[in-house]
């Protein structure tokens, strides 16, 4: 297949010829795809970028000389115009060293194929790897990475608190949709805000079953809040965020006044099981106008049915900003279609929900 001259470069790193052999099958099946080189290590990868630029670099983790989490910081220091995806095994180990990577800088992951997996077991994963290789891919061109934090984020002051805008009702909860580059993005804007927060934090992130559970304990380290994957039938209690588990939607129900979560197994939405616009839905349609709506980086378009729902009751709308996101797709499909009250880079966006808070968080 002849590949257009901007098609996307891909280097794809794994011990296992098997694998490498599987991913290049994939990438190149793709039109607007190329492999570049492949490695059997990370030293290897580090020398063939050297001589071979690539736009996006698929990284396995466990590998002999140097392993993946040893060759990530040197591949975004020495060549910061590059993209990396981690192949992550979808067991416990895996999902914990794959979630070090994501802190370090990678921008998301993919489930690795097995060295054994059969034509079936390929196909359920090309869809995966092909639209992530091509959405960061895509990202990365022109734009220079945001590397995560070298230190913790600075804590918005409450000095910051203003009344908010004339006719806003002030927020009585915080819904937060994330995909792609989500995690950091999540760690940067909780961490910003006070460990005193009194609004419940609700989050629908794109991850599977484990990863879920890793993400809460992560944003519960980092914004000294209590934090956790959400389970069937609780409270929603003020001052605790909660995380949609994956393969389940989370949803907000009321008994006698009192807000408790529904986790459902219904039909994926936008792909997506967890998805955000079931989260935002039933916020909206429960809480209205005290409803404050965060659309953070991430590809697709997941988010945007919701925020229609919540912007139609009266609640407020912020996304992040283009520079800032590792891919500008979920927010930015609520930008276009004109719902966001703000656009905002990751490192100002505590400031503006606590001003959209006023009384409420004071």
């Amino acid at each position: 297949m002849t590949k257009p001259a901007d098609a996307i470069r891909v280097l794809i790193v794994d011990d296992s010829a098997v694998v490498r052999g599987a991913l290049g099958r994939i990438v190149d099946d793709q039109p607007d795809l190329t492999v570049v080189t492949t490695a059997p290590n990370g030293r290897v990868a580090l020398d063939a970028l050297r001589h071979q630029p690539a736009d996006v670099v698929l990284l396995d983790i466990e590998m002999p000389e140097m392993d993946g989490l040893t060759a990530l910081p040197l591949i975004l220091a020495q060549h910061p115009e590059t993209r990396v995806i981690m192949a992550s095994s979808l067991t416990q180990r895996g999902a914990e060293i794959t979630m070090q990577a994501m802190a370090l800088g990678a921008s998301d992951f993919i489930a690795k194929p097995a060295a054994r997996s059969g034509t079936a077991a390929l196909a359920s994963v090309q869809t995966e790897i092909a639209s992530k290789v091509r959405a960061i891919g895509r990202a990365a061109r022109g734009r220079p990475r945001v590397p995560p934090s070298a230190s913790p984020p600075r804590l918005v002051p409450r000095s910051t608190i203003l009344a908010p805008r004339a006719g806003d009702s002030s927020p009585r909860v915080l819904a937060i949709a994330a995909s792609t580059g989500g995690p950091n993005a999540l760690s940067d804007l909780l961490s910003a805000l006070p460990k005193d927060f009194p609004l419940p934090i609700l989050i629908t992130q794109h991850m599977p079953p484990v990863f879920t559970g890793l993400l809460a304990q992560r944003l519960e380290r980092d914004s000294g809040r209590p934090s956790r994957e959400a389970r069937h039938g609780e409270a929603v209690e003020a001052g605790h965020t909660y995380v949609a588990p994956g393969d389940f939607h989370l949803l907000v129900r009321t008994h006698e006044g009192q807000p408790f979560i529904q986790l459902t197994q219904t039909a994926p939405e936008n792909f997506c099981r967890p998805s955000a616009d079931p989260m935002l839905r039933s916020i909206a349609a429960m809480y209205g106008p005290s409803t404050l709506a965060v659309v953070l980086t991430g590809m697709g378009e997941d988010g945007l049915r919701g925020c229609r729902e919540v912007q139609q009751r009266g609640g407020r709308i912020l996304v992040q900003d283009e520079a800032s996101s590792v891919v500008w797709g979920m927010p930015g499909a609520v930008a276009h279609a004109g719902l966001a009250h703000e656009i905002l880079p990751v490192s100002d966006l505590a400031t503006s929900i606590l001003h959209a808070c006023g009384a409420t968080c004071a």
